[in-house]
Order: C-alpha cells, then sequence, then structure tokens
C-alpha cells in the first residue's frame, strides 16, 4: 500500500501525521508526507519521504491582526469581524496549498489519502480515485447529540441544541469553498458536487481523557494519541543540559503558535509567575514569539522535543493543544493549561476533569496571581502528581498509530 498523508498548520497539526507515516512505513507500506516547507527538516530526520506544500496560511502567524483574533478569542462584535477578515486574507494562501496538493497527488502513486481537516484533500483522491480518510486530531468535526461541539466558544446549551453547534464548524469550512471549487475544477478537472464519501474517520486522541459517542457509526474509530518516536540521534544542547543539572527539576513553560498581541507582556508575567511560586522554568518561545529573559533559575529555548523535555520537569505549563497536552500526559506529569481558541479550551477542561491539572487560567485571564497559584498547585498537590502517573501509564498502553495502520490496511485490502 503507498499512502498519502497531506497536512498543514503548526507542529501539533503535522506531528501526529508524521508519527502515522513512520509507523506506516515500519509496517512496510511506503509513505509520502505532504505538509508545508517549513516542517522539511524534521520530516527528513524521521527517514520519511517529504512533498513540500506551500507555507499558505502561516505566514499569518506573525500578522498582528491573527494575534488579536487569537487572544480575543473570536469573542464578541469585533471578533466576529476580525476572523470574517482573516478568512477573507487566508483564501488566496490556501489557494497555494491546495495547488500544491494536487500536484502531489498526481504523481504520488496513492493507493489511499489521508488528511486532517484543515486540507480537503478528499478532493485529490477522488481525482485518483482512491479512498479518502480524515485523521481528526481533536473531537468536533464528528456530529453527536451527546455533546456540543468542542471547537467552538458557547454558553452551556440545552442537550437536544448539542448537534446544531456542529453547523458552527461546517459553515467555517465552508466560508472556503470558492477556493476549493475552483481547485475542483480547475486544478483537478472534477465536476462540481460535494466529493467523495470519507471511507472513515480516524480520530487521533484518546477516549480516556475526551468523551466520544458510543452510537457513531463503524466509520469512526477513536484511535489513541498518535505519537511520534523519539529521534534516536537527539540530544540536548549543552545549555540546556547544564541548566537541567543546575538544580531541581524545573517547570516547563510554553504556548506553541500562540502568545497574543503583545509578547513581552507575556513573557514577564510567565517569568514573575515562575519566580512567585518559587520554581525554576524553561520558557519556550515557539512561533508565538513569547519573550522572556534567561536567568539564574529561567532558561529561555526555541524548541525542544516534548517527549523528551516533559520527562525533565515537574509541570508542564501550556496552551492547551491537542499535541501538547498528549504529550504531557505521556510524560506523566501535572499541567497547567492556558487555552486561546479553538479546541484549546476544551483540553483544558478535560485535564481538569481527568484530575492532571488544576482549573484553567484562560489567556484572557493570564496574570501573574492566577498563573502563580496554578502552578503552585501543580508542583505541591500529590493528588495531581499521582493522577498524572495513572492516567499516563492508561495512555501509553493504547497503541494509537497502531491502530490507524490497521484500519488503512483494512480500507486498502477491502478495495483489493
Amino acid at each position: 500500500m503507498k499512502a498519502l498523508l497531506v497536512a498543514h498548520g503548526t507542529r501539533g497539526d503535522v506531528q501526529p501525521l508524521l508519527a502515522l507515516a513512520v509507523a506506516l512505513k515500519k509496517a512496510g507500506h511506503e509513505v509520502l508526507l505532504a505538509a508545508p516547507e517549513s516542517f522539511a527538516a524534521s520530516v527528513l530526520t524521521q527517514d520519511v519521504e517529504f512533498a513540500p506544500l506551500d507555507n499558505g496560511p502561516n505566514r499569518l502567524f506573525e500578522d498582528p491582526l491573527l494575534a488579536d483574533v487569537i487572544e480575543g478569542g473570536y469573542r464578541g462584535v469585533r471578533g466576529k469581524i476580525t476572523a470574517l477578515s482573516t478568512i477573507r486574507r487566508i483564501k488566496p494562501l490556501m489557494a497555494d496549498v491546495l495547488r500544491d496538493v494536487g500536484a502531489v497527488a498526481r504523481t504520488s502513486g496513492a493507493d489511499v489519502v489521508v488528511h486532517t481537516p484543515s486540507v480537503p484533500a478528499q478532493h485529490a483522491a477522488e481525482m485518483l480515485g482512491v479512498p479518502a480518510v480524515l485523521a481528526a486530531l481533536q473531537p468536533g468535526w464528528v456530529p453527536t447529540s451527546e455533546f456540543p461541539c468542542p471547537m467552538v466558544p458557547l454558553p452551556r446549551l440545552p442537550r437536544f441544541l448539542n448537534r446544531a453547534t456542529y453547523l458552527t464548524v461546517s459553515a467555517t469550512m465552508r466560508a472556503y469553498s470558492g477556493i476549493v471549487n475552483a481547485w475542483r475544477t480547475n486544478d483537478l478537472g472534477l465536476p462540481l458536487g460535494q466529493g467523495p464519501r470519507r471511507a472513515v474517520v480516524l480520530q487521533a486522541f484518546s477516549s480516556l481523557v475526551t468523551p466520544v459517542d458510543p452510537a457513531w457509526p463503524d466509520s469512526v474509530h477513536t484511535t489513541g494519541f498518535w505519537y511520534l518516536p523519539r529521534e534516536a540521534s537527539w540530544s540536548p544542547d549543552p545549555a540546556l543540559q547544564a541548566f537541567l543539572d543546575a538544580g531541581p527539576a524545573p517547570v516547563h513553560i510554553g504556548f506553541g503558535s500562540m502568545a497574543g498581541r503583545d509578547a513581552q507582556r507575556t513573557g514577564d508575567i510567565v517569568a514573575e509567575a515562575a519566580r512567585a511560586a518559587g520554581v525554576r522554568a524553561i520558557v519556550a518561545t515557539g512561533w508565538g514569539g513569547l519573550a522572556a529573559r534567561s536567568s539564574d533559575d529561567l532558561l529561555v529555548v526555541d524548541q525542544v522535543p516534548h517527549d523528551w523535555l516533559f520527562g525533565q520537569v515537574r509541570a508542564v505549563v501550556h496552551h492547551g493543544g491537542g499535541g501538547t497536552t498528549a504529550a504531557a500526559l505521556a510524560a506523566g506529569v501535572p499541567q497547567v493549561v492556558c487555552p486561546f481558541v479553538a479546541d484549546q479550551p476544551h483540553w483544558a477542561q478535560r485535564m481538569h476533569a481527568v484530575g492532571v491539572a488544576p482549573e484553567p487560567v484562560p489567556y484572557k485571564k493570564l496574570a501573574v496571581d492566577t498563573l502563580t497559584e496554578a502552578i503552585t498547585q501543580a508542583v505541591g498537590d500529590p493528588a495531581l502528581r499521582q493522577r498524572a502517573g495513572e492516567v499516563s501509564e492508561q495512555i501509553r498502553a493504547e497503541d494509537g498509530v497502531g491502530a490507524a495502520v490497521h484500519e488503512l490496511e483494512r480500507i486498502h485490502n477491502g478495495r483489493g
């Protein structure tokens, strides 16, 4: 079997597909991973065949307008207006991505196309005449009456309205229908229509920590998180190792591609809260440009593999991205979650609900006192640490990528 995997976005969007690519290759299959060209180096270190896509909307992460949307969480009239403006700016950038997806698909020889929701690669699968599989990295893509859409910030609603909340996500995706239709007809040579029916949905997260609907059809599989094997050749740089060796285990603080409009303010809050909580800290600046300066008890880094670093710390303070949440769960350490937008509030709430984190500290409420209190609880409450260890054992016992590979093999063999 040859699988074409397509992803776009931040590391949290791409790394699970890279983990699946590694697992497929280990099982003896051919794999081509198409992702933003900025991820070429990290993909090639895993010896996976890589097809670069235009960086597209990723270019906006340094734009103040997008930071404004993220910080506001799309709330209020101003937030909605700003979000619509952002969608208009994303459209031409996304058209460049789709152009590259079509070109990659034509020469891929793929038997199956697996894609994240951000890239409608099911149309490329239709062009090839092969099954399309949706890789859902968070709940919210498969409607249910059991709970409201986790991707949408909504007040508590009556149960009978739960399914209707999923229309918000589908409406957002329809905002890009114009460029998708143009891609279908002009580039892929397909007639206008709904596109192919997906063979299956693979939900790349664990039902141990987030609700699933037992009434979902057999085509929906919740596999467990997709973890990337640790890169054997990676080792910490001397400054990081020296900091770890110089004192008690630190706390990790990082918000990935999220930092809001004022990275310096966020960095100051983080540094002051770490000092007030009496902990050493490793601060990861990430794409969001969280601004901080190193000191005796605080080390600023760019990016360090989470699967290595999280095992060296007392707690993980993060933004609630699915990938970071999964890594912290696997590491078995308490968390402090400071959600910004999208699925992040969901993961923040779930980490508190399963007992591995204190109450979330939403970014809009981030302040020295609130963050200090949360860090103090995370490092000082033995019940949180014990529960984090228990959940880690359960999460690690799941073989998410193995289950995904098995399902893809079943689909391929069924076609034969």
